[in-house]
C-alpha cells in the first residue's frame, strides 16, 4: 500500500514537473519568437531609413570639370550621382560621359554605364560598357581606371581596340594621355595578343 502511495505521489510530482517545464519552455520559445519579430521589424525599418537617406543624396545631372597648368581639361557628366555615405570624397555615377581635352591634340571621349569619381584628385573609375574614342581608334572594355595626376588610363576586362586598319583583343591596354604611348599586354605570358587586319 505504501508503495502505491509513493508511486502515485511520484507520478503526480512528475506530471506537475513536466507541466511546469513545458509551460516555461513554451513561454521562453514565445519570447524568442517575439524577439526575432522585433529584430526583423527593426532591420526592415533601418533598411528603409538607409534607403531614404541614400535616395536623398541622389543628384541629377552631375557635372565636374578640371584644368591643369598645361591647359589640359577634363569634363565629366553623369545622369545621376550618389554621394558615398562613408566618405564624401567619392561620388557614384550612372550613365557617365567624359571628355579629355588635351593641348595640341584631339579630344578623348569616354562613356560607361557606371563610375566612381574622386572629387579631390579627379581620378575616375569607369565600369561596364566602357568606350574610349580618340582619333580613329575605339577601345571597349568593362573597367577603366583613369588618373588625372598620373596622366594614365588603364582599361581591362574584355578589351578590344579597333580602327580602320586593325582589330585587337587583349587583357589590358595602358595609355599615357600626355605622351600618347600605349602598352598592350596579357596577364598570362603564354597567351598572345590577338590582332587581325581589317583590310
Amino acid at each position: 500500500m505504501r508503495k502505491k502511495i509513493v508511486l502515485g505521489a511520484s507520478a503526480i510530482i512528475l506530471f506537475f514537473s513536466l507541466l511546469i517545464f513545458f509551460f516555461f519552455k513554451t513561454s521562453y520559445d514565445q519570447k524568442l519568437i517575439e524577439k526575432k519579430k522585433v529584430n526583423l521589424i527593426e532591420k526592415e525599418n533601418t533598411e528603409f531609413i538607409e534607403e531614404k537617406i541614400e535616395s536623398s543624396n541622389i543628384i541629377e545631372d552631375v557635372s565636374y570639370s578640371a584644368k591643369d597648368v598645361k591647359g589640359n581639361e577634363y569634363f565629366l557628366k553623369a545622369g545621376e550621382g550618389i554621394i558615398d555615405q562613408k566618405t564624401s570624397n567619392y561620388i557614384f555615377l550612372k550613365s557617365v560621359k567624359a571628355i579629355i581635352n588635351l593641348e595640341n591634340y584631339r579630344l578623348i571621349e569616354i562613356s560607361s554605364d557606371f563610375g566612381k569619381y574622386n572629387i579631390n584628385n579627379y581620378d575616375t573609375i569607369f565600369s561596364k560598357n566602357v568606350i574610349i574614342s580618340y582619333l580613329d581608334n575605339k577601345i571597349t572594355g568593362d573597367y577603366l581606371d583613369f588618373s588625372w595626376d598620373k596622366n594614365l588610363m588603364i582599361i581591362s576586362r574584355d578589351v578590344i581596340l579597333e580602327n580602320n586598319t586593325s582589330f585587337l583583343k587583349a587583357d589590358v591596354i595602358e595609355m599615357n594621355i600626355e605622351t600618347k604611348d600605349i602598352k598592350i599586354f596579357m596577364y598570362e605570358e603564354n597567351k598572345r595578343i590577338n590582332i587581325k587586319s581589317v583590310n
